[in-house]
């Protein structure tokens, strides 16, 4: 049985996305793109445009993968971070842990989550190093392949830059990959001022200096 949700006209419910309808803007240019043929599989121009849009804002080449959900690509990229005897290793309040089920491990074909501890919901830099090493080469555990962080938190909290970095050195000294889920990306790079180059990959170049104080919950 489904759960319903009352709202009035003037009052909006922020428990998913997948909640709202689509505008009927974005619903005309959907039935736009239908029109028509286009190559498949990604050669259409769609799919180009996207991918040199999205160059642009993160100021290198990226590549772009369409999916329905955000689960579906959380669980996609780490299946390709992460082997079926790997591990991944986040936060236990961390969105992946939180509030996909058993999407993670299903994608992946049974790599394990990993809980590391931190407060405000972020992953401890310390315990984090001790996470990477823990029982790497034991043929009888899973081996730590990947570092996922929420940005922002179920909490509310925000790593910092400089806490992504150290965080993404950790990870990168030990042979791990990094994985950001954004299902606040864009909440993050405001709270932060910052680009979506310098909250993934660039050396940050900005802040907001007159910006009021904000203390993670």
């Amino acid at each position: 049985m489904g759960t319903s949700i009352a709202t009035t006209p003037s009052s909006r419910a922020f428990i998913s996305d997948n909640m709202a309808g689509a505008s009927p803007q974005i619903a005309q240019a959907v039935a736009d793109a239908a029109a028509g043929q286009v190559l498949p599989y990604g050669n259409d121009p769609f799919t180009d445009s996207a991918r040199r849009r999205l160059s642009g804002i993160f100021e290198r080449e990226v590549d772009v993968f369409p999916v329905s959900t955000g689960s579906a690509a959380n669980g996609l990229s780490l299946a390709a971070l992460t082997p079926p005897w790997g591990s991944v290793l986040s936060h236990p309040d961390s969105h992946i842990n939180h509030d996909e089920c058993g999407a993670p491990e299903f994608f992946t074909n049974g790599a394990k989550l990993v809980g590391v501890p931190g407060p405000h919901s972020k992953i401890d830099p310390e315990a984090l190093r001790a996470a990477v090493r823990r029982r790497a080469g034991d043929v009888h555990s899973v081996q730590p392949s990947a570092v996922s962080i929420s940005q922002a938190t179920e909490s509310g909290s925000v790593y910092t830059l400089e806490e992504i970095r150290r965080l993404s050195a950790i990870a990168k000294d030990a042979g791990l990959r990094v994985h950001m889920d954004g299902a606040r990306f864009a909440n993050a790079l405001d709270h932060l001022c910052a680009t979506p180059a310098e909250m993934t990959w660039k050396p940050a170049s900005t802040s907001c200096p007159s910006a009021p104080p904000r203390t993670a919950r």
